[in-house]
């Protein structure tokens, strides 16, 4: 009676040892995720839609500097909120594109209005495909203006497929991702700083 209750107790620890062993890893559970929904990888990382902006962007290596002037600015509540928001999200490199010291500038305390004032001139109430963008523009003659949250306009143009957004100092940045769309909104990413006039 011993010896089949230890057997018995035998098997159930091989069974729970091989439950244990096939576990996915967090890895292959964030694969399993990222095909159970329609992601985009943006910065080596795959953007979930389930997921708001702020969860998605911390994520991106080419946006580290956009989370760090979101983070600077106090805008990470408003960009966890319900939304919707569309926001062209500037990548490491066009931050670089600024003049140099710019962007320690406006990362201090002191300057903290101005960034905000930046940032949110990348930000439009509601949620706008590239679809709505291109249809937009293509009905308003190839070009179509957008109030940012900010309060100022940005110019979105059609070329073809292409998608250019201008501001207000004349500045032109092309939307390099489109798409990527979250919980609360959806980001396309541009190759410059958009720049309030």
């Amino acid at each position: 009676m011993k010896l089949v209750r230890l057997t018995a107790l035998s098997a159930v620890a091989t069974a729970a040892l091989a439950i244990g062993l096939a576990a996915p890893s967090s890895a292959q559970m964030a694969g399993m995720q990222a095909r159970a929904e329609k992601t985009v990888t943006v910065g080596g990382a795959p953007m979930y839609p389930s997921k708001n902006i702020v969860q998605n962007a911390v994520n991106s290596k080419d946006h580290t500097t956009l989370v760090a002037a979101v983070k600077a600015a106090g805008l990470v509540d408003t960009l966890q909120g319900p939304g919707p928001f569309t926001v062209f999200a500037p990548t490491n490199k066009a931050f670089d594109k600024l003049p140099k010291g710019t962007v320690p500038t406006l990362l201090k305390p002191e300057n903290k209005k101005m960034l905000t004032n930046v940032l949110t001139y990348h930000v439009v109430a509601g949620r706008y495909s590239a679809n709505d963008l291109m249809r937009a523009a293509t009905r308003d003659g190839g070009q179509t203006r957008l109030r940012t949250v900010e309060g100022e306009e940005l110019t979105i143009a059609a070329n073809g497929n292409t998608l250019t957004v201008w501001d207000g100092k004349g500045g032109r940045s092309n939307i390099t991702i489109r798409n990527v769309f979250q919980s609360n909104g959806v980001i396309h990413v541009v190759d410059s700083v958009l720049l309030p006039g």
